[in-house]
């Protein structure tokens, strides 16, 4: 399988960077965090955090960072969640929204739309939530059997998590498909919204941006769709099996972001 070479990160002038997996596994940060961001500031780079982990705010994943070493801003943050309820506003301005996931009632309301508590709805907006209830499931399944338009934030199966892969967004989504037979739109990676928000917010040129994933179906798959090259790390969801059995081929791949930032380093 051949990659392209270390030198040829020289013509990327912007990055689109998952976070989940890539720069962090749960609480745990990934080897090389600190000095990746350093790297990124000293060339300089442009980047964008898009995240399908619809579970957080910006604020919150900006806190997070911040627990961990390294300043951002709400601005360079990204959410499946965010780009979800843009894309209710766009489409129905002020539509109510049946919304799974403390990142998406907060996207809800800050798009200005009406947050629904249940009974009647125009959208089934469903984001990751770790405190998910039967309830909020039945809520969901009956308003898209009542005719709510159903949205998922991403499709993620599994999500990286200190202990291992844990249930994602894509396993509740199966569940709500199953129980209503509507299968859900979806908005995240590997959809064009994200990237496209992503490079709007930098005013990056297409031919000189990355994609920077560890998820070969939603990260890698999403940005070659939009027209980036993409740069691949195992520290994932995706390990080297999939990766040599995957007709998913990223332009680079490293062990991690800090094999990463010592060869783009390395570059004069």
């Amino acid at each position: 399988m051949k990659y392209q070479p270390p030198e040829a990160l020289r013509d990327i002038h912007a990055l689109v960077i998952d976070m989940d997996g890539v720069l962090w596994r749960g609480d745990d940060p990934l080897p090389g965090l600190v000095g990746f961001f350093e790297l990124l500031r000293e060339r300089p780079i442009a980047f964008r955090l898009a995240t399908n982990n619809a579970s957080k705010s910006p604020r919150q994943f900006v806190d997070k960072f911040a627990s961990l070493g390294v300043k951002v801003a709400p601005d360079d943050i990204l959410t499946s969640a965010g780009v979800t309820a843009q894309h209710i506003a766009a489409i129905a301005p002020g539509a109510s929204v049946y919304a799974i996931g403390d990142g998406t009632r907060q996207a809800v309301l800050k798009h200005s739309l009406h947050l629904s508590s249940g009974e009647q709805a125009d959208f089934v907006a469903v984001g990751w939530d770790p405190k998910l209830t039967y309830k909020e499931l039945s809520e969901a399944t009956l308003l898209i059997r009542a005719g709510a338009k159903f949205i998922g934030t991403n499709p993620d199966r599994t999500l990286p998590s200190e202990r291992g892969l844990l249930p994602g967004n894509g396993a509740i989504l199966a569940c709500l498909q199953a129980a209503t037979d509507v299968e859900p739109f979806i908005i995240g990676k590997p959809e064009r919204a994200m990237f496209d928000a992503a490079l709007a917010a930098m005013g990056a040129d297409v031919a000189h941006t990355a994609m920077l994933g560890d998820r070969l179906e939603t990260d890698i798959l999403g940005g070659q769709n939009a027209g980036l090259r993409t740069i691949f790390v195992l520290t994932g969801a995706s390990d080297e099996a999939e990766l040599a059995a995957s007709p998913v081929r990223p332009d680079w791949v490293f062990k991690d972001i800090q094999e990463l930032t010592r060869a783009w380093g390395a570059l004069s």
